[in-house]
């Protein structure tokens, strides 16, 4: 029987690596210590919230022991998952990476969760985030910042960075992750994997803390293979047609000045090499302007996260039976936390708000009916991996900018007109930091966009993983 050498085991895609434990070539046991003990000897990263190695030991036995009885096993069978500590756990404490909250124990698992247990996966621990999933850089302040894996001395990005940073670090091969305004995106640009931010809607969103009604949060996965995406979507909807790379001579691929413009030389360098190279395997181009609209996305987004949050988080604590208020919350939270609700934002603002978002989104759905569009490319975030810290503004092209505008004047798009994400690694900087490019496509085209990733992933290739020293 075919085995897997131990030295490559924490670089199998989540694909591979459930194949070989399904068919006895892998078992569940080895393949979680090789990764445990990865994440062990990166402990340094503080990726990990709560990491409980022998919890997950016994869990992986328990999957041997199935397969040896001849049971049932799962499309997700021993896979060890990482999962952002804004997700409901039930077996896990799940902090919401702020201080108050770091013994809350959730009556039951998020719904994202469930149907991936059901498959066999295992929950290898909960991964760190910024406090209250209320920035891009995971600085936390309760816990401690989150370090990237390409260069400890720089943010991951956030709010899902510990989960960006596993599985960029090879810890494991597919974390769950949530983004509001860039969570999942905006840390696997920074740490060079690959995010997706479905369609929203496409996944459950009940035992999530929110930070709007309904509106923007949206769980998904962060992975090193468009591959290993489909995989997770598949399990999540149910979907069981094979997901086909899309031939490049067939896509047509929107460009717009506006979300290519502003950007940092490495990440304008990188994105206008991944263009070249979408033109010479043939895809077709097009240049034109996005909607006026999709200037105010970021404005729309925080009118409405602004005015919301309070009270969906608020709301959540009740549901879910904490015995703290929001106010009591906020007042054990870091400084640069509290910093976030001194702006008050207005009713009126607020209505105007949506009303402009549904504005835009059908703005959206006419540029992409008359240009006749698969998807739309460009940079999620406007500079590369910043230094730690969490400074409100920061230096771009000789100017001091705001650190929110670098941040999510691009990812706001997909957020405010629900559309369907995909950030795939690009390249890396002068410096080895990665760039990774994002395409959006309508909602409900989910797949279609999966399987236009799959050929962009191809042309654009792999980069380097990161060659960081571990402790052993």
């Amino acid at each position: 029987m075919k085995t897997t050498a131990p030295s490559s085991l924490t670089d199998l895609e989540a694909v591979d690596a459930v194949e070989a434990m399904r068919s006895g070539s892998l078992t569940s046991e080895t393949y979680a210590r090789a990764l445990l003990d990865r994440a062990a000897a990166l402990a340094s990263l503080n990726a990990f919230r709560a990491f409980a190695p022998e919890r997950v030991l016994e869990s992986a036995r328990a999957a041997d022991r199935d397969r040896a009885a001849g049971k049932r096993l799962g499309r997700l069978h021993g896979l060890p998952i990482p999962v952002k500590d804004s997700v409901n756990t039930r077996e896990w404490p799940t902090s919401n990476g702020t201080l108050a909250l770091k013994d809350f124990r959730p009556r039951e698992d998020a719904a994202v969760l469930r149907p991936l247990l059901t498959e066999g996966a295992i929950v290898m621990g909960k991964t760190n985030i910024h406090e209250l999933s209320r920035s891009w850089t995971c600085n936390n302040g309760a816990f401690g910042p989150v370090l990237n894996p390409y260069d400890p001395t720089r943010i991951p990005g956030g709010s899902s960075g510990g989960s960006g940073v596993a599985v960029a670090a090879r810890m494991a091969p597919i974390a769950v992750g949530e983004d509001t305004l860039g969570s999942i995106r905006v840390p696997a640009t920074l740490c060079g994997v690959v995010g997706f931010r479905p369609t929203f809607g496409r996944y459950p969103g009940d035992g999530i803390m929110p930070l709007t009604f309904d509106r923007f949060d949206q769980a998904g996965p962060l992975a090193r293979s468009v591959a290993d995406v489909v995989l997770f979507d598949d399990v999540l909807t149910g979907e069981t047609k094979p997901v086909s790379p899309k031939p490049l001579h067939t896509a047509r691929i929107g460009l717009s000045d506006f979300l290519l413009s502003t950007l940092h030389p490495d990440v304008e360098r990188i994105t206008n090499q991944a263009i070249d190279k979408l033109a010479a395997a043939g895809a077709v181009l097009v240049r034109a302007e996005t909607p006026p609209g999709a200037r105010e996305a970021f404005n729309i987004a925080r009118a409405i996260i602004g005015f919301e949050n309070t009270r969906s988080i608020a709301a959540f604590l009740r549901a879910q039976g904490i015995p703290f208020t929001f106010e009591e919350i906020v007042a054990q939270a870091s400084p640069n936390v509290r910093d976030f609700y001194k702006v008050e934002y207005t009713a009126e603002a607020h209505e105007r708000a949506l009303h402009d978002r549904e504005t835009l989104s059908a703005a959206l759905g006419r540029y992409f009916a008359e240009h006749r569009l698969d998807a739309l490319l460009f940079p999620p975030v406007l500079m590369p991996a910043l230094p730690l810290g969490d400074n409100a503004e920061v230096e771009l092209l000789g100017k001091r900018v705001l650190l929110r505008y670098v941040m999510a004047r691009n990812t706001a798009l997909s957020s405010v007109a629900r559309l369907a994400s995909l950030t795939l690694p690009a390249g890396l900087t002068t410096d080895g930091l990665p760039v990774g490019v994002e395409m959006v496509a309508l909602p409900g085209q989910d797949r279609e966009l999966l399987a236009l990733g799959m050929s962009v992933e191809k042309v654009l290739g792999k980069i380097p993983p990161p060659a960081i020293a571990t402790s052993s």
